[in-house]
């Protein structure tokens, strides 16, 4: 087992590991605080396809936690680097909000109704029976069927809220097709993340809240994987699954270090 004194580079889960309900958990701000003091590659991951990168900047500022937006890596961003990896310069029919349309224009991509090489199905809040009538349409025509990751439900102040799987598994019911999810659990979110910050699996970590989404997507990718018990799983969630992280803490304060590091020269 690789020891925690070895990683250089850091990938983490926002929801439930550095913010709940958009305040700040022990040990966040000081954890991303000694991450840019000492020059520590690393990258806040979310399989939120919404929002913006500036916009989770933003939101993550407003809890008193200093994330730049180059250090916020989306399912939509994963999602875009995967369809101009595949087809440069190709075009997307979009179910979805600004930050994933903006990382695919971002990428290269033509938004279109019109014979486009995919239809592409991220989170929205304005799911419209036209618009999933479309999608189906064009994928029984022949476009290829890809979502930005397969939560089934998103919260809201009011109860759960139907999301991207959900929709998926609508128009995989009508299609017969099934999505490609570029997002976790998919460890390809991992592995574009690292190219991101020019990372290698040997010496980097993912730090999650949920054992079947940040965990095993980070064994799967080869990372260090510390799983922490501020968001989703308990000791029954975690005694559900064959597989373990590497090291289970309390939260990401116990990742803090007691004594300020000097960064390196």
């Amino acid at each position: 087992m690789r020891d925690r004194r070895e990683i250089e580079c850091w990938l983490t889960d926002m929801d439930g590991v550095l913010v709940h309900e958009n305040t700040a958990l022990p040990g966040a701000a000081d954890l991303i605080r000694q991450w840019r003091d000492t020059g520590t590659p690393f990258l806040v991951l979310t399989n939120n396809s919404i929002f913006t990168p500036r916009d989770l900047a933003a939101r993550l500022r407003a809890s008193g936690i200093d994330v730049p937006e180059e250090a916020i890596w989306t399912s939509a961003l994963a999602t875009a680097d995967f369809c101009a990896s595949q087809m440069p310069g190709g075009s997307a029919f979009v179910i979805g909000e600004a930050g994933l349309t903006t990382a695919l224009h971002e990428a290269g991509f033509i938004m279109t109704e019109t014979n486009p090489d995919y239809v592409v199905v991220g989170e929205t809040r304005n799911y419209s029976f036209e618009a999933i009538t479309k999608a189906i349409r064009l994928i029984n025509n022949g476009a290829r069927f890809i979502a930005t990751n397969p939560d089934a439900t998103g919260p809201s102040a009011d109860g759960v809220l139907p999301a991207t799987g959900a929709i998926s598994a609508l128009i995989t019911k009508a299609t017969g097709k099934h999505p490609y999810v570029v997002g976790k659990p998919n460890p390809m979110m991992f592995r574009s993340a690292m190219n991101r910050i020019g990372a290698h699996s040997e010496n980097t970590a993912m730090i999650g809240d949920r054992m079947d989404t940040d965990v095993v997507a980070g064994i799967e990718a080869g990372l260090y994987t510390i799983l922490v018990m501020t968001g989703i799983a308990d000791e029954r969630e975690i005694a559900r699954y064959p597989f373990r992280p590497t090291e289970i803490l309390a939260g990401v304060h116990e990742l803090v270090s007691a004594e300020p590091i000097e960064a390196e020269l």
